[in-house]
C-alpha cells in the first residue's frame, strides 16, 4: 500500500520532529500528511517546527497508529518549498473551526527521502 492511501485510511496519533542548525530538537502532534502530486504537505503556523525548517529543511514525521501493538511509520522528510496562507490551504484544513484565523498559515512541501516501520531497523 502506498503511502498516501495509508494515511487515508489509518488512524493514530503524528509527531513531526524538527532541528534548527544548531541541533537542538523540537516535536509536536501534526496531523496526518497531505499528499499533492509526487510531494508530502503539512499546514504549519509560525511556531517552533516551521522556524526550525527555515534553517534546517530536514524532518521526521513519526506516525503511531490507534490500537494494541507497536505499528505505525517513520517517513524522514527534506523541505522543499513553502506557500504563505495560500488559498490552497482552506480547501486542504481538517478542522472546521480556526482559534486563530487571522495568524499566518504555511502550506509546506517535502519530499520524501526514506520511510521506516515505526519499530525495527529496516533500511
Amino acid at each position: 500500500m502506498n503511502l498516501k492511501d495509508y494515511f487515508e485510511i489509518t488512524s493514530g496519533t503524528g509527531i513531526l520532529s524538527t532541528a534548527d542548525s544548531n541541533g537542538y530538537v523540537d516535536a509536536a502532534i501534526y496531523s496526518r500528511p497531505h499528499f499533492l502530486e509526487d510531494k508530502i504537505a503539512f499546514i504549519m503556523r509560525n511556531r517552533l517546527s516551521h522556524q526550525n525548517l527555515e534553517s534546517n529543511p530536514h524532518a521526521v514525521y513519526l506516525f503511531i497508529e490507534d490500537g494494541p501493538g507497536s505499528k505505525g511509520k517513520r517517513i524522514y522528510l527534506t523541505k522543499v518549498k513553502e506557500e504563505k496562507n495560500s488559498e490552497q490551504i482552506a480547501t486542504l484544513k481538517r478542522r472546521e473551526k480556526d482559534s486563530n484565523p487571522d495568524e499566518d498559515k504555511f502550506l509546506v512541501f517535502f519530499k520524501l527521502d526514506h520511510e521506516r516501520p515505526l519499530v525495527g531497523d529496516d533500511h
